[in-house]
This record gives structure tokens, sequence and C-alpha cells, in this order.
């Protein structure tokens, strides 16, 4: 296994112009992969794309906070999905163009999405199960919370507003119980991996499994499913129909919905001892993409919760795969391989990464790998090696953008994702920089953030809590005539202002201003 560990580094360019930055780009080396990433602030409604010099080159605005990841399509669009609301697609400018939210009294979408090459989203979900129904599955019935059951949805989007079900897989097709010999599903568990123990895990939280993340293998059919309750990941056959996925026969692999490999944690099939977990409550488990290096490996981050010494990292697992996407199967008794991971990342100190919640890692096309440090919404890139090449703090937190210096709490970032120069969305974009989200404090009126729509002008400023300001408009900058159009009074450190008088929103930017009210 290679194993790297962080370098020192010490590179800053302080955006305020004195001092050292506490939030936005901190360091940055000619090493760092080109690209803009895409985040957003788990309790703010925006989303965001910087470079690799941390300007904000575009952004999109949504009514819901919550933000989980946010997914760019090829054509520019925009795929967001918030906790408890609706996912949304968004074109480049801005427009809503689709929103549906997979729910009901008894059925809850959760964490994650992944776009599938035909357009259609798979979706993570819960179905709840009473004690009742868990008890009747084999569940023992010392515990006696409900059970929320995971499903996977495979969504064709409709209209601008609804969705169809074309696929579904559930795994309470999918379990093995060795408490209650009158059940169909009584058995060794340790002689069947395939299928998921209901009385392993937390089996007191509702919210049994938890599955934090889902990605998609277009080469195998196949989709990865990241169980943070069980600390391992789990492959499933995409391949089949929704009946097959019901069952165990049937697909590319002739084993329907059941598990085709795992990997993390071989107590959870009782083939293994405490001292052979891997993975520690992980997030982020994907494929690394063809054209990258590593490419069919999985990479996950490895938040550590509960591992002894407490610290984050990150593993790059080469599975027992051949090109078919048939994966080895190991003899009786015996853990799914590999033994270790191909490649490790570990932070020195190692407790200076350590993630409780949230997190991810995405393999740059340079074979740099870009970690997303969610609980402290920070952004590092390292090499192969270990070396640190790009540092960035996010300066968002539920307030919006922040000024530079601030010592921010509740920034977390669940994921954070880098987009190539040539990735197709930005072809004909304009991506000219517009400063930093991050800014001067010694300037509290200054616009941080421009949206424009067909329909709307959209700006915001840094405010200061209870006091009055006045939008100002110019018809021409040559003559200005400078007209107050709005009124505002500050609820918090930042305020917006949307215009929609169609006579304004297709003028420059630079004719509006922003003055505070004696």
């Amino acid at each position: 296994m290679a194993t790297a560990t962080a370098a020192a580094l010490a590179l800053s360019t302080p955006a305020n112009g004195g001092g050292v930055n506490t939030v936005g780009l901190i360091s940055s080396t000619p090493d760092a992969s080109p690209g803009y990433t895409l985040f957003t602030c788990l309790v703010y409604n925006d989303a965001y794309l910087v470079n690799v010099e941390g300007q904000i080159v575009h952004s999109w605005r949504s009514p819901y906070a919550f933000s989980l990841a946010p997914y760019l399509k090829e054509n520019g669009n925009m795929l967001k999905y918030s906790l408890r609301a609706p996912m949304q697609e968004f074109d480049w400018d801005g427009n809503l163009l689709w929103e549906y939210h997979y729910e009901s009294a008894s059925v809850t979408m959760h964490h994650d999405i992944a776009i599938l090459p035909n357009g259609n989203i798979l979706v993570i979900a819960d179905e709840t199960k009473s004690n009742a129904e868990a008890i009747a599955t084999g569940r023992r019935p010392i515990f006696s919370s409900a059970v929320d059951a995971l499903h996977v949805v495979e969504l064709m989007p409709v209209g601008s507003n609804s969705a169809t079900i074309v696929w579904e897989w559930h795994i309470w097709d999918h379990l093995i119980q060795d408490f209650d010999t009158n059940q169909a599903n009584f058995g060794v568990v340790a002689d069947h991996p395939e299928r998921v123990d209901i009385n392993f895990g937390e089996l007191n939280y509702q919210d049994w499994l938890h599955a934090n993340s889902i990605d998609y293998n277009e080469s195998y059919d196949q989709i990865i499913l990241s169980i943070r309750t069980f600390s391992e990941f789990w492959v499933i056959d995409h391949s089949t129909t929704t009946a097959e996925a019901a069952g165990h026969t049937g697909g590319n692999s002739g084993k329907g919905g059941d598990l085709l490999y795992r990997w993390g944690n071989p107590l959870a099939y009782d083939r293994g001892a405490q001292a052979d977990q891997k993975l520690f409550k992980q997030h982020d488990a994907q494929w690394i993409p063809q054209g990258k290096p590593g490419a069919g490996n999985i990479l996950v981050f490895n938040n550590g919760a509960g591992r002894p010494g407490g610290h984050s990292s990150v593993e790059e697992i080469a599975p027992p795969v051949d090109g078919n996407g048939w994966y080895t199967n190991p003899l009786p008794g015996a853990a799914f391989g590999p033994a270790a991971p191909v490649w490790s990342y570990t932070a020195t100190p190692p407790g200076s990464l350590f993630s409780f919640t949230l997190s991810g890692a995405d393999r740059q096309p340079n074979g740099n790998t870009l970690i997303c440090d969610g609980d402290a919404g920070t952004f590092l890139e390292v090499t192969m090696n270990g070396e640190l090449v790009w540092h960035y703090v996010s300066p968002v937190n539920g307030s919006g953008p922040m000024p530079q210096g601030s010592h921010l709490v509740e920034s977390s970032t669940f994921r954070a994702d880098r987009y190539p120069p040539d990735f197709p969305a930005f072809a004909g974009r304009d991506l000219t920089p517009n400063g930093t989200l991050e800014w001067d404090a010694s300037d509290a009126f200054q616009f941080q953030q421009v949206g424009r729509t067909a329909s709307e002008v959209n700006l915001s400023w840094a405010s200061l809590p209870e006091s009055t300001y006045q939008v100002q408009y110019a018809l021409s900058l040559e003559t200005p005539g400078w007209t107050t159009i709005s009124t505002q009074t500050a609820i918090g450190t930042r305020t917006h202002f949307t215009d929609t008088d169609p006579l304004r929103i297709n003028q420059a930017v630079s004719c509006y201003r922003v003055l505070e009210s004696p």
C-alpha cells in the first residue's frame, strides 16, 4: 500500500491586503489541478463555483438551505438536493427548470443522488418499517424502534415538477438473520455475505443503515452505496429489472439484487474481528472515473469516527473485479479483499484532519486528490506523495459569505468536486472571475454577489444588522443621475435585493449601487 502523509506548506497571499487569510484561498502551488470547484454550505442556499485562485466565477441561488452535494451537468445545468426539500435543476443562468420531491408519509429521500448517462437520477431513500414488521423479518425483539429500510429508485424527470420511477431496489428483499428460525430469511450470516444481517449495526437507531452516498459505474452498470453505520460500502447490480432486483437471480451478475461486493468491515457479515475493520463511518464511496489515475478503483473518505487515535483519512481500494464486472468471491469464512488500500492519505499530525461527519474525496486528472473536510468546510488538494498543493476554507456559513479574517462556525460542507477547464458545461460560458466570496470588512457596502436571470437581477451586500440601506439605479453612467429604487433594513450581516423591473434588469450591474442611509 502506498501511504501519503501531509507535507508542510505556507503559501498565502492575503486578499485583504495584510495579515494571514483565515477563509478563502489559504495556499496554492502550480501543482494544483486546474479547474473549478463546486460546493455549497450545508446551512446556506447558494451553490458556488470557484477557480484555483479562489475567485468566484459563477453561482446559483436556491430557496432551500441544508444543501447537500450539487452536481454540474455537461449541458451547464446544475442539479441540487437539499435535505427535506425537493431536488432542483437550474440552467446556467439560474432559471429553475425542474423540481421534484420523492417523499410520502413513509418514504424520505436523503443524503445523495447520482445522475445517470441517460439523464435519469438515482436517489437514496428510506421507507419506514414498524417494529412489528422488523420483528416479523427476524429482528431481535429487544430493540423497540421502527426501522428505516434503505431503498434506491431511478427517477426519470417528467415536465417541470414530476418524475416516473423506472427502476427500484429495496434492502428489505436482501436480509438474513440467525435469530428466528420461523422466518424465510433465517440462515448462517457468514454463509451469505451477499445479504445483510438485520441484527447488525446500530439497532436502537431508526436510521439503521444511514446510507450517505451513491455513485454509478457505467462500464459495469453497477451502483455503489456508502453505509455509514455498518462502516462499509456495498456494490449492487443496476442491470436488473425491478423484479430481478427484488430477488437473487438475474442481471449481468446473475445475482439479482443481492450484494455483489462489500468492503470495510467484515464484522458486518460475521467474517472477521474488530481488528479487521478498515472503514470507520465513511462517506463518499465512488469509482475513480475513466481517464483519471486509478480509474476503476474505489475512492472513499474514511471519517475515522470510532477509530483508535481519532483521525480521518482517504483510502483508494482496488476491488477484485474483472473487466466484465465480476467480483472474486472470498473463500468460505474469509472477508472480501483486498487486505489493504493501494493508496491512503493521512494528515500530519493525523488528528489535524478529522471530520466526524460529511466529507469526500475527488481524484483529479493529474493524479492529485481533492479532499473535503466537511465538518470544517475546508478543501485540501494533495499529490500522491501527500504534498499539499491547494488549501481553501469556505467563507460561507448560515448568513452567507463572511469577511476575511473570520473564524467561522457552521460552515460545514457536504462535499466539494472540481470540474476540469475542458468540462463541456464551460464551453462558451463566461467564467470571468468576479472577486472572492469573502469580503473586506473595511468596505461593508460593496456587492458581494450578483445573479441575473431573464426576469430579474439579484444583488447582495455585506450589511450591519438593523442598519438601513438605499439601493440606487442610474440609467447612464456617463451622466449618472442616481435614483433610489428600494430601501432595505438589514436583519443580518448580508442583505439581498431582487429587481424585476423590465426596464432595468438588462442594464449593466454597474448601474446599481447601495448606500447606507443617514
